[in-house]
């Protein structure tokens, strides 16, 4: 199983201000809690033990909260971007504070709240032996559909319904094996991902809880979500 982790937490939140103005996006709270303790907890009921954490804007406020990461029983580091990387080159720092023989980091995006059976997905990338796996879920529209018919007779509205796509949920597991192909300045998605062979670049479905908190819309959302959400899965 993997112990180690990486949390990409350097995000401004431009589109969450006034809430970003003195903290990092993953930080903004929802429910009474920062973002990132949701992750936390689901990252030590799965194993981990060790998690770094790639920041930048308002990193102190991050570095004072987490302190050692004991009251979340995890190891906490700190991988400090000067100037910034992009995804992949944070990813790429960051792996070089992960201690010890490891074969595999589980890596998300700070600024998502999702409840993903991680122990599932971390097994699926074991067993296939993939370079790299990523949590897929389902496309939901951000507006409400209109049906009609070719006589473009109104047959009625379906209210942000889910559609037949999926979408990149923020949540990796990376083989050591592909540190050498992160780019050292950039986003993994659109440098690294395409040079991926098939057979060792997977995708693993999930169809529970997962909200980006990208808008104060979404944060609004949030805050009357996760209290069912989270009391349900504990």
């Amino acid at each position: 199983m993997i112990d180690r982790a990486i949390i990409l937490a350097g995000g401004e939140g431009q589109r969450l201000r006034p809430y970003t103005d003195d903290k990092p996006k993953p930080m903004v709270e929802v429910a009474g809690k920062p973002i990132i303790s949701y992750q936390l907890s689901q990252f030590t009921d799965a194993g981990v033990k060790e998690v770094v954490f790639a920041c930048s804007y308002r990193r102190e406020v991050l570095e004072k909260h987490m302190g050692s990461g004991k009251s979340y029983g995890v190891k906490a580091r700190f991988s400090i971007e000067e100037n910034p990387l992009g995804r992949g080159g944070g990813i790429k720092q960051a792996m070089k504070q992960l201690e010890g023989n490891w074969k595999n980091v589980l890596i998300t995006n700070g600024d998502n709240l999702w409840h993903v059976d991680l122990v599932k997905f971390i097994k699926m990338h074991e067993e296939r032996d993939a370079l790299a796996s990523i949590v897929v879920v389902p496309l939901k529209s951000p507006y409400g559909i209109v049906d009609f018919n070719k006589r473009k007779e109104v047959l009625g509205f379906r209210e942000k319904p889910v559609l037949p796509y999926w979408i990149n949920a923020g949540i990796y597991v990376f083989s050591r094996e592909i540190e050498p192909m992160l780019p050292d300045i950039g986003d993994h998605e659109t440098e690294m991902f395409p040079k991926l062979p098939k057979n060792r670049f997977l995708v693993f479905q999930s169809q529970d809880y997962w909200r980006g908190v990208d808008t104060v819309k979404d944060l609004a959302e949030a805050e009357k979500e996760v209290g069912e959400v989270f009391s349900s899965n504990t």
